[in-house]
């Protein structure tokens, strides 16, 4: 079974509503979760993985490669999945990661305000109305898409043992445990992770987890299909599917601590051998950062600690600042 329904998230000054399609696949008394995609406008592999999905339990696979091998059917969901392939239309048609400043100066990123407020602004309002599906799921997948520099990874809330085995079965090779609390450091606090779906939903009880994707603003056909495989592990993990998840076997590694960032302004020239998803030990050199003009060496850029190269900037001109290297330091168990 499925039905997809217009509703309205909010509207804008003129009236005019903003508007999202809800599709509903399956029946029954079996788990249900809950999937959405662009949260940011520009993270648009999530949405086509949406579509892919839609076509696999359908059965409708027009103008599409799809065939009825590729995947079950909705009569196969022993349960209810709820998707969402565009959370904020308003981010989506600006093909933006935030709105404007005159459409939501107070949460501009929609992804820092769940569970939202039926009374707040603009985006709070928006995500009051898609907590009303998602809040009484029993796991949620928020797809997200990095840049063509990241590794496609999983986060999830560290300490939280149900969301970790919820990545687990999404299977990317790297997961990341995010902090919270008193185990954060201080990027916590200064951008508010508190307020993301992940976040405030596994708080809530609900085992939740964030893949990204890789490859923002373009669709990535890789990427994409490692997000559909990824939520048909999840399915059978939570029971909507027959079978177990393939078994998992990579890496856990610690979120937003390992960056490696440009001491000045200049062109960043990463030596030629650093590749995404090395391993690295403390002290290895990643390239330099030079003043374009003189041509003085400004940084030799090393790796700060041991880990996993999960993020390399490929965009030349770097700021005082700028991430360049993004390290995953390993967990143990």
């Amino acid at each position: 079974m499925h039905t997809a329904t217009r509703v309205t998230l909010a509207r804008l000054p003129s009236g005019v509503p903003i508007e999202t399609t809800i599709h509903r696949y399956g029946a029954g008394d079996g788990p249900t979760c809950y999937v959405q995609a662009a949260q940011h406008g520009r993270e648009i592999n999530g949405t086509d993985c949406c579509r892919r999905l839609h076509e696999r339990l359908t059965g409708d696979a027009a103008g599409s490669t799809a065939t009825d091998s590729d995947g079950p059917l909705a009569g196969d969901i022993d349960g209810t999945l709820i998707v969402v392939p565009v959370a904020d239309p308003l981010t989506f048609d600006r093909v933006s990661y935030t709105t404007p400043e005159p459409i939501d100066s107070a949460a501009p990123n929609m992804n820092r305000c769940w569970p939202g407020d039926p009374a707040g602004t603009i985006h709070e309002r928006m995500a009051a109305r898609l907590w009303a599906e998602a809040g009484d799921a029993d796991a949620i997948v928020d797809l997200h898409t990095g840049s063509p520099e990241m590794l496609t990874h999983t986060v999830y809330l560290r300490g939280d043992d149900a969301s970790r085995r919820l990545a687990e079965a999404f299977g990317t090779d790297l997961l990341l445990a995010e902090a919270a609390g008193d185990e954060a450091d201080t990027e916590w606090d200064e951008r508010n992770f508190g307020g993301k779906l992940r976040v405030a939903a596994t708080r809530e009880g609900i085992p939740s987890i964030t893949p990204e994707l890789g490859s923002n603003k373009q669709l990535d056909d890789e990427a994409i299909q490692a997000g559909l495989d990824g939520l048909f592990g999840v399915f059978r993990h939570l029971g909507l599917l027959a079978d177990d998840p393939d078994p998992w076997d990579g890496v856990r590694a610690r979120n937003h601590l390992g960056r490696v960032r440009a001491a000045d302004s200049g062109l960043f020239v990463p030596d030629a051998a650093v590749e995404l998803g090395s391993e690295v030990d403390a002290g290895e050199t990643f390239g330099t950062v030079s003043d374009p003009a003189t041509y003085e060496p400004l940084q030799t850029v090393t790796a700060d600690r041991a880990g996993v190269v999960y993020s390399i900037a490929r965009e030349a001109t770097v700021t005082a600042g700028q991430t360049l290297v993004g390290i995953a330091e390993r967990l143990d168990g």
